[in-house]
C-alpha cells in the first residue's frame, strides 16, 4: 500500500515525542482490529432471524481474517445477544459505542429492537447497518449515519399484498400480528394498504405471542368471512399455531405472510406436514428458485456453506446470505474508505448496484433505503430446500 503524506507526517511526530521524552513511541493502530458492534438475537422469542444471520456473519468473518483481514487488520465481532429484548439493545449500544469504541454497529437485526437502539446509535454519531424492515429506521435527517441492507415493511407488504389480492384473487382479508414493535407496525402499515388496493379487512388484531390457543381469533376470522390469512411476526412459535389451528380446523384458506412462515424452526413446530400447504411467505428473488435453479450467485454459495458444515435445517438461506453480505460489503468499504465514520458514510452515499448474494444495494445521501421492489418476491414455503424456496406461481421467471 503506498504511504500517504499524513502517514509519513504522523510518524514523524511520534519519532520526535520520542526522542524528545525517552519513551518508546505508541504502537501503530494500523495492526490493531476493526471492532464491529454486532447485535443480533440469538435467543428469545423473536430469535429466529438472528440465528441465521449469525451463522453468515461469524462465517464470513472467520474467511476475511483467515486471507490476511483488511489491509493486514482483522475484523474483531464484538457481539452483544439482545434476547429479543429493546432493553438489552439499548443497553448494549452504551457499551458498544462509549466503551468498546466500535467503528460501526451492525443490527440490531429485529425491528423491535433496532426501533429502541437507532436514536441512541445516532446520537453517538456512530455508522450503522442493519436489516430491520419498518420503515421509520431510515430517515437521512434523524439518523443520516443509519443505512438499511434490506427491503422496507413498505416494500415487503406491498408484496404480500400484491400476492394476496392481485394474483390470488382474494378480497377478504385477516391481518393478525403479535405485541412487538415490528408486528404492530406491520399491521398499523398494511391494513391502510390493502384497503388502497381495494381489499376488504374483516379482521384485524394484535395477539400475544405466548398465547397457546389461537383457535378463537381464526374462528373470529373465518365467522368474519376471511379467505386469507395474513400474519406478522418473527415468532416461529405463533406462526406454527397459526398453521396448526388453521389445519386443525380444516380451514382451506391461504396464509400469506412474514418470511418466518417458511423457517426450518416454524416447520419443526408443524403437528402435521400438510399444514404447510397453502402457504406463502415474503422472499427474495436472488435467492429463490425459479425452474428449478437458483441463481448464479446463490447457487455457489450454498456449495460454499456446505463445504462449511452450515446448518440450514433450522434457517432461511437468505438469513445467512444477508449475514454473508454485510460481512462483504463492511470490508469492501473498510479497504477502499477507510474506518473514519465520516468516511464510511461518503462512501455508502454514493454506493450503486452493489451484488451481494441477498439483493442488490444501492444508496445516495438523500435515500438510505436501497432495496429493489422487484427482487421482492413471495414463495411456497412447503418447496423448501437447502433453506431456499420456489418462487411462488404467478411471477415471472
Amino acid at each position: 500500500m503506498p504511504i500517504k503524506r499524513r502517514q509519513v507526517l504522523s510518524g514523524s511526530a511520534a519519532g520526535a515525542v520520542s526522542l524528545a521524552t525517552g519513551l518508546a513511541a505508541p504502537a501503530i493502530a494500523a495492526n490493531e482490529p476493526i471492532k464491529i458492534g454486532y447485535l443480533p438475537a440469538l435467543t428469545g422469542p423473536s430469535s429466529s432471524t438472528g440465528v441465521g444471520m449469525n451463522r453468515g456473519t461469524q462465517l464470513a468473518v472467520e474467511e476475511i481474517n483467515n486471507a490476511g483481514g483488511i489491509n493486514g487488520r482483522k475484523l474483531e465481532l464484538i457481539s452483544r445477544d439482545t434476547q429479543s429484548d429493546p432493553t438489552k439493545a439499548v443497553n448494549a449500544v452504551a457499551e458498544l459505542t462509549q466503551r468498546q469504541k466500535v467503528a460501526l454497529i451492525w443490527g440490531p437485526v429485529n425491528s423491535g429492537e433496532a426501533l429502541a437502539a437507532t436514536p441512541l446509535i445516532a446520537r453517538d454519531k456512530v455508522p450503522m447497518l442493519h436489516p430491520c424492515w419498518v420503515d421509520e429506521l431510515i430517515d437521512v435527517k434523524k439518523y443520516p449515519m443509519a443505512f438499511r441492507i434490506a427491503p422496507t415493511n413498505t416494500q415487503i407488504g406491498g408484496g404480500a399484498n400484491h400476492y394476496a389480492v392481485d394474483v390470488l384473487k382474494l378480497k377478504k382479508v385477516a391481518v393478525v400480528s403479535d405485541t412487538t414493535g415490528y408486528g404492530t407496525a406491520s399491521v398499523n402499515t398494511y391494513v391502510p394498504m390493502l384497503k388502497a388496493k381495494g381489499a376488504e379487512v374483516v379482521y384485524t388484531n394484535h395477539i400475544d405471542a405466548a398465547n397457546p390457543d389461537l383457535k378463537p381469533e381464526l374462528l373470529r376470522m373465518q365467522n368474519a368471512g376471511a379467505q386469507v390469512i395474513m400474519p406478522w411476526s418473527v415468532n416461529a412459535g405463533f406462526l406454527s399455531r397459526i398453521c396448526n389451528t388453521r389445519g386443525a380446523m380444516g380451514w382451506d384458506v391461504p396464509i400469506v405472510g412474514q418470511t418466518t412462515l417458511g423457517s426450518g424452526q416454524t416447520k419443526a413446530l408443524l403437528e402435521k406436514p400438510e399444514y404447510w400447504n397453502k402457504v406463502y411467505s415474503n422472499n427474495f428473488r436472488q435467492v429463490c428458485y425459479a425452474n428449478g435453479k437458483l441463481p448464479p450467485r446463490a447457487a455457489e454459495y450454498v456449495e460454499r456453506l456446505k463445504k462449511a458444515k452450515v446448518e440450514f435445517g433450522d434457517t432461511l438461506l437468505w438469513w445467512v446470505a444477508l449475514g454473508w453480505d454485510s460481512m462483504a460489503l463492511l470490508t469492501e468499504t473498510f479497504k477502499t474508505a477507510g474506518t473514519k465514520p465520516e468516511d464510511i458514510v461518503a462512501y455508502w452515499n454514493k454506493l450503486k448496484n452493489w451484488p451481494g448474494i441477498y439483493g442488490t444495494i444501492s444508496w445516495t445521501p438523500e435515500q438510505h433505503n436501497g432495496f429493489p421492489d422487484d427482487e421482492v418476491v413471495m414463495c411456497e414455503v412447503n418447496s423448501l430446500k437447502d433453506g431456499a424456496f420456489n418462487i411462488a406461481p404467478g411471477y415471472s421467471s
